[in-house]
């Protein structure tokens, strides 16, 4: 048997290794054809194109590359079509994965296709679902509350666990390590700067996000601040912390901000999947975001949910503050954070509703990938 696997990111390259490695683990023998990254290549995919010609985001980015991903598109249903496959496998990227499926059934009504990552149709433009299936006939979900969802839509769907329960994480022993490495005293508390991975995100944020902390060490002199980033953002985290009294630790090295997450007592986060990277330590946190004020003011009138944290939907509970749009201020999240050092109760709620989130999403059980393997397996064996 044959997948046709499509990824079009680093994200999508990781979860469509982690299901390979499931599926050749549950049907020995399976062979794939399709488009990924080096994680989904060391597991059998020989990519019909690098897929980093994929990774566009933003309309000033794509405009200029538009025709040649509109060939791409054009080229990759060709190629599913061509090449035998049981069923088309798409991770994410539905801009480019889902214009695949639409040309793919398009021709072959009867092809089979699965798609991973649901839309986030509980948050905003519920329509997109209905849209989805039209060209996806079974779904793997992330999050516990989403096959409902996309059942009512017209597909199936299993919720397969989030891929945050299978992350390696730091030991204690790396913790310890941290703090003897930068000389961190045992009574110091260590707080997370979290500003977001995107350019945008640490321009809009990082000032806010530093002015909060700077706040906050007024109150706690001993504080050390770490902040976690990525090569592309490190130049302008650099600069934005380059004024503070004492200079945060800036780590890009994935062991080290692993080490740096065990051995933090508080974050300050954009809001997104780190919320849950943070749950999965127990670390405590406040989270912060803001946008530009028109994409605001069109979300804004969007959003169907009170709350945009994972941990909060995840867990049913409003544990996690919060300090969105105007809200997002560096004295409201300075005093969040005072809080939740000087007030042990808020820190246990936080807690209990990082434990119930982590085990709805699948801590202490199989693995994401080999749960996203046997659905697609079952989902073949029925249709």
């Amino acid at each position: 048997m044959k997948i046709f696997v499509i990824a079009g990111e680093a994200s999508g390259d990781k979860l469509g290794a982690a299901v390979m490695e499931g599926l050749s683990t549950l049907a020995p023998g399976i062979s794939f054809d399709g488009v990924g990254g080096p994680l989904m290549e060391a597991q059998g995919l020989h990519s019909r194109f690098p897929m980093e010609e994929l990774s566009v985001m933003g309309l000033l980015e794509v405009l200029p590359k538009y025709r040649h991903l509109k060939r791409r598109i054009r080229e990759t249903a060709d190629a599913v079509l061509a090449s035998g496959a049981a069923a088309l496998l798409t991770i994410d990227s539905p801009d480019f994965c889902l214009r695949v499926a639409r040309l793919v059934r398009a021709a072959r009504p009867d092809f089979k296709t699965v798609h991973y990552v649901a839309p986030s149709v509980w948050a905003w433009r519920p329509g997109r679902g209905q849209k989805m299936a039209e060209v996806v006939d079974h779904v793997l979900a992330i999050l516990p509350f989403e096959p409902p969802l996309m059942q009512a839509a017209g597909m199936s769907c299993d919720f397969v666990g989030h891929p945050v329960v299978a992350e390696a994480r730091g030991t204690p022993e790396a913790a310890a390590a941290f703090r003897e490495t930068h000389m961190i005293e045992e009574n110091q508390p260590v707080v997370l700067c979290l500003p977001g991975s995107r350019a945008g995100e640490v321009r809009r944020l990082g000032p806010r996000f530093d002015e909060a902390l700077m706040r906050l060490r007024d109150r706690e002199p001993g504080l050390r601040v770490v902040v976690p980033t990525v090569r592309g953002v490190a130049p302008m985290v650099r600069d934005m912390s380059a004024r503070w009294p004492v200079a945060p630790i800036v780590l890009e090295d994935a062991v080290d901000k692993a080490a740096a997450f065990a051995a933090a007592d508080l974050a300050l986060a954009a809001s997104g999947t780190v919320s849950l990277e943070l749950a999965a330590y127990r670390v405590p946190m406040v989270i912060g975001y803001d946008m530009a004020p028109l994409t605001r003011a069109i979300i804004g009138r969007l959003l169907k949910i009170d709350t945009v944290t994972l941990v909060n939907l995840v867990s049913e509970t409003r544990a996690i503050p919060e300090f969105l749009g105007k809200r997002c201020k560096p004295g409201l999240m300075a005093q969040a954070l005072l809080d939740l050092l000087e007030h042990p109760d808020a820190v246990e709620k936080q807690q209990e509703a990082m434990e119930a989130t982590m085990q709805r999403l699948g801590e202490g059980g199989d693995p994401p990938g080999l749960r996203a393997a046997r659905s697609v397996l079952n989902f073949l064996d029925k249709t």
